[in-house]
């Protein structure tokens, strides 16, 4: 693009300039969690055998701000850097999370120096939220003037109620949390596209209607499907430019099908954290991040995809450079 004066500049492109995790270190097998909840012994087979599911990590005694508060003793990149925080998006699949009027993430900031920053909640995109709230952060902080501001994103759930333990016939949920520091224009982990399908007429509660549990099992690869291939085009790149695809940890069997049905190696789709961690609402995204950064899954010019759905019904892709 070109300023009036036929000056060239760049476009400013979001960009994450941090990632952090935390992960419970306490692991129980899915079937504590599922005799808890009431699961049947068929349904835990399921999820272990088919699903690929094994331990959840969990924190019984931790609250959401623990939770979220552990994420940050994680990102060191954030300490000095407080004033430039111009936003904080709390990433969230639940829609309510503690009884009103209390208000954790607000009461976190203020601990932690963040208290002049703008801060607010986003969900309705159930587990795909995450995506949505790096999308939104790099649009904020595009009509910011100062070129150091930056947005922090903060992913993280308590399991508190069954419907917040368990997705029917499909997986289990875990107690994850992230953070990630967000800029409008950085030089690695650039969004090249970002793509949401969204599909309402699976809205509802499919543990109680199995019509709409079936319909919505049906239809739930094509639209994946229709998400990632739309972001890549978007982004200008094809499936063999991507080093990985970093899936939602919901479970394997379907990451499984979706590479068999868009003829992309089940190797290269990161399934690392599925077995040992579990569904971790909408922290599956930026974990397994860390995990591939961490583990050179993905390098300096790499190209890569994250993918993530959740119930309502929400597909969303996005592609990266890392």
């Amino acid at each position: 693009m070109c300023d009036p004066a036929g000056v060239g500049i760049l476009a400013r492109v979001t960009a994450l300039e941090a990632v952090a995790v935390h992960l419970p270190p306490h692991a129980v097998p899915i079937e504590a969690v599922g005799e808890r909840i009431g699961l049947t012994p068929r349904q835990l087979r399921l999820f272990r055998r088919f699903h690929g599911l094994d331990q959840l990590r969990l924190d019984p005694a931790g609250t959401l701000p623990d939770l979220l508060d552990a994420a940050l003793d994680n990102l060191p990149e954030l300490r000095g850097r407080e004033r430039d925080i111009r936003f904080v998006i709390h990433a969230r699949s639940m829609p309510v999370a503690v009884p009103h009027p209390l208000n954790p993430l607000h009461d976190l900031l203020d601990a932690r120096g963040l208290a002049h920053a703008n801060a607010f909640t986003v969900t309705h995109h159930a587990c795909a939220v995450g995506l949505l709230a790096i999308d939104l952060a790099g649009r904020l902080l595009a009509d910011e003037p100062d070129q150091a501001a930056l947005a922090l994103v903060l992913t993280g759930e308590k399991t508190f109620t069954r419907d917040a333990q368990v997705v029917p016939e499909a997986g289990i949920f875990a107690e994850g949390a992230a953070a990630c520091l967000v800029s409008a224009d950085g030089e690695r982990h650039r969004m090249l596209s970002f793509v949401v399908r969204q599909r309402p007429e699976f809205d509802g509660r499919l543990a109680e209607d199995p019509d709409l549990l079936a319909r919505y099992q049906r239809e739930y690869p094509n639209v994946m499907v229709e998400a990632i291939e739309a972001a890549l085009d978007q982004a200008g790149l094809d499936l063999s430019d991507l080093v990985a695809i970093l899936p939602h940890n919901v479970n394997q069997a379907s990451w499984r099908m979706i590479a068999r049905r868009i003829g992309y190696p089940v190797e290269k789709v990161v399934l690392d954290n599925v077995r040992p961690v579990g569904h971790s609402f909408a922290s599956d995204s930026l974990i397994n991040l860390h995990t591939a950064t961490t583990r050179g899954l993905i390098r300096r010019g790499d190209h890569y995809l994250i993918a993530a759905a959740g119930v309502g019904a929400t597909f969303s892709a996005m592609a990266m450079r890392y």
